[in-house]
């Protein structure tokens, strides 16, 4: 049973329901919507389709809203420009007018205040690098470092550069209402800079009256120094590493992605590993094996998630790309893990009781951990720490819970009804079990739920032999 989530992007090539439920078949858990690309009808239509082929397939899969967020672009050109090593380039806002034969019009106006002489901007995703010369009036000369095409409507990144941006537009907007109308599990919010921005999101979606979980994409620098930040603001971390591999040196990369990763099984918070996994996938049948090692590499750390964009958005092969992220997660996660969570942190006492039961089911063979939850938390404690060679089980009553539960490490997520008999719960969950063939007889059940003691509920760990 594999552990390890996959994320799959939506788009052209996976809208058909026949796509759809082969990638549910084949081990899709969460399906992503890019606000970048996607449109709102196109969302009515998919969404109602998501969830009809879920329950068809009776497993939990979560639909992710992730929003553009305030993104700098060039406008649009007659042609495109192929600009040379030190050709001079001019970028205008504010409807000003070039004075240089290689100029662009920028999107957001407050360019010329956020950037400073000696700067760096980087170009249709750091294909083009350019060095500010100086600024006037709504002007911005730059000169041209690594020369290369520029076409229409390309994006801008300026690394280190700390830019004056809303953390929601309009659109942003209006999509997150469309979210919370269809009943979105997560929502992410692109170029999250400080936690006041994750605090802004979780405002807006309580008015939309939306319980979904936020997730923080750190894509710059700005992100990766309030790490400690983004984690406690957010429900849970995306390492977007398309943007970042661009806003940061590519060396450093693979370490800020382990630090990040490090630091969120620490905390306890759930963890994905996006963009490029399978890049050569969205032509190719088969994947590279730099590829693979680095899927391995995600997996071995034991991120929460790993995450396909192009290659299931627009790709050639979207159900091979799943499968192949399946068969390298199962195969990784039977050679064990990085081990990051021996340090997670323990806050309080449900969280020591969860551990109890970690250590006790990590020490039983055939051993199976069942939890019941109705917000999803103590699922979510169990999952942080990782039990060895041990499925989760988490059977909870709730709709939203079940499909929330699709993100999270190792976690098995049931539906069932709870009763006011704990005992009763209990029982049926394991007739579940071994109707689903998901326990044999003899299997050891670490069981975490709660037992009535006079008018209270305590928490509780039992050890029961399957049936």
């Amino acid at each position: 049973m594999r552990k390890t989530k996959i994320i799959c992007t939506l788009g052209p090539a996976t809208q058909e329901p026949d796509v759809l439920r082969q990638l549910i078949q084949k081990g899709a858990d969460v399906f992503r919507l890019n606000m970048s690309h996607a449109d709102h009808g196109s969302v009515r239509e998919i969404v109602p389709r998501i969830r009809a082929l879920a329950e068809e397939a009776r497993r939990s899969v979560g639909v992710l809203l992730d929003t553009q967020g305030p993104a700098i672009r060039t406008g649009d050109l007659e042609t495109d420009l192929q600009l040379k090593q030190d050709d001079i380039l001019e970028l205008t806002v504010a409807g000003a007018q070039s004075e240089e034969p290689y100029s662009v019009n920028v999107n957001y106006d407050g360019l010329v205040d956020d950037v400073s002489v000696g700067d760096n901007i980087l170009v249709d995703n750091g294909m083009i690098r350019l060095a500010v010369l100086e600024k006037r009036g709504g002007r911005i000369r730059t000169r041209v470092i690594t020369p290369g095409r520029l076409g229409s409507r390309r994006h801008i990144n300026l690394p280190g550069v700390h830019v004056n941006l809303p953390p929601l537009t309009e659109k942003d907007l209006a999509d997150i209402s469309l979210g919370a109308e269809l009943g979105a599990d997560f929502v992410a919010l692109s170029f999250v800079r400080q936690k006041s921005d994750l605090d802004e999101l979780r405002g807006v979606l309580v008015d939309n009256r939306s319980n979904a979980l936020i997730i923080a994409k750190i894509e710059d620098q700005l992100a990766v120094r309030a790490i400690g930040d983004m984690i406690e603001g957010a429900d849970v971390i995306m390492i977007a590493r398309g943007d970042l591999g661009i806003e940061c040196p590519m060396e450093e990369l693979p370490i800020i992605q382990r630090r990040i990763v490090k630091s969120c099984l620490r905390l306890g918070k759930p963890v994905i590993v996006a963009t490029q996994m399978l890049e050569s996938m969205i032509t190719n049948p088969l994947p590279t094996r730099a590829e693979i090692t680095d899927v391995a590499n995600a997996v071995f750390e034991q991120a929460d998630a790993i995450m396909l964009s192009g290659e299931t958005s627009l790709g050639r092969y979207p159900v091979e790309c799943v499968r192949v992220l399946n068969r390298v997660a199962v195969r990784i996660e039977r050679s064990g893990g990085a081990g990051y969570a021996e340090s997670a942190i323990l806050g309080d006492n449900r969280q020591k009781t969860v551990a109890s039961a970690v250590l006790l089911a990590n020490s039983l063979a055939n051993s199976k951990i069942i939890v019941f939850t109705r917000r999803g938390a103590m699922a979510h404690n169990v999952s942080k720490l990782r039990p060895e060679n041990t499925p989760i089980f988490a059977f909870t009553s709730s709709e939203e819970v079940y499909r929330q539960l699709s993100i999270y490490w190792g976690v098995y997520p049931v539906k069932i009804d709870f009763t006011d008999d704990p005992n009763a719960t209990i029982e049926a969950a394991e007739r579940f079990l071994r109707r689903t063939k998901l326990t044999a007889p003899g299997d050891q059940l670490v069981i975490i739920g709660d037992v009535r003691a006079g008018e209270e509920r305590i928490d509780s760990v039992q050890l029961r032999t399957a049936k």
